[in-house]
């Protein structure tokens, strides 16, 4: 058995696993902690071996008395209602990101701390610039384009959200690119831009509703309570309320950061 530490966000975070297979995965996608603490604020148990390769994204999700599950054909969280505690099964890596991806979206939404959010996001002069859209807006594209800025996320943005601000955090759930790419400190986030590939750079901005309203299916989570979706709307209003929102029609190069930054 192998222990190894590593944090997301500002929540440190225990894996424990018996496959080295499975660990070195771990250790080429995630940073080894700075420092260890005694008391993680998530402790998950890998197991390798379950089920079958990805088939769909449908998730069975079973709430018990003191535990709730995640089942998918590729992997099975059981967790404890508060997300401290998980036993993770999976069948291979993509299942393994999934699976930590959807254990961390929970528990960041339970204890009301933030969102992740499907984009990506790009740091320029000390702020973060966040990029979403439907697939295959140019998500990824954007994030290419921008480089040799720090990229904070390709796939899925760790997006902490309060009454007053709004920080991104480097992600360790990337999807084409190396997340040695990223900045390793948290960022402010200046705006967010919905991506529309176009003959031209211009922007338009959104109301906030607009804005509430095209975030509302962005957002990593599997839906099981309307207590847990109201707490997902309520960081939603914060975060539209805190920064300006605007789609972004551009060009595939990298011209369009001169509308931005």
């Amino acid at each position: 058995m192998e222990l190894f530490h590593t944090q997301i966000g500002e929540h440190a975070i225990q894996l424990i696993c018996q496959s080295e297979a499975l660990m070195c995965i771990m250790r080429k996608n995630f940073p080894a902690a700075d420092l260890i603490v005694s008391k993680p604020d998530i402790i998950i148990y890998i197991k390798e071996g379950y089920g079958i390769s990805f088939v769909d994204y449908d998730v069975e999700i079973t709430k018990e008395v003191d535990s709730i599950s995640f089942r998918r054909a590729d992997y099975l969280i059981e967790a404890e209602l508060d997300y401290r505690y998980a036993v993770i099964s999976v069948n291979n890596e993509l299942a393994l990101k999934h699976a930590l991806m959807n254990m961390y979206s929970s528990y960041v939404v339970h204890h009301k701390w933030g969102l992740l959010i499907h984009s990506s996001c790009v740091m320029d002069k000390g702020k973060a610039y966040l990029f979403a859209g439907h697939s295959g807006a140019g998500k990824s594209t954007a994030a290419k384009l921008s480089m040799p800025r720090n990229l904070l996320s390709d796939e899925a943005t760790v997006v902490k959200i309060t009454s007053d601000k709004v920080i991104i955090f480097n992600s360790p759930f990337r999807s084409e690119l190396d997340r040695t790419t990223g900045a390793e400190e948290n960022s402010p986030l200046a705006g967010i831009y919905l991506l529309n590939q176009a003959v031209d750079n211009h922007i338009v901005p959104l109301s906030k509703s607009n804005g509430f309203l095209h975030l509302m299916d962005k957002v990593f989570y599997w839906s099981h309570s309307p207590e847990e979706i109201g707490g997902i709307l309520q960081l939603l209003q914060q975060l539209v309320n805190s920064v300006s929102i605007c789609e972004l029609h551009f060009q595939k190069n990298d011209t369009f950061w001169e509308l931005i930054s």
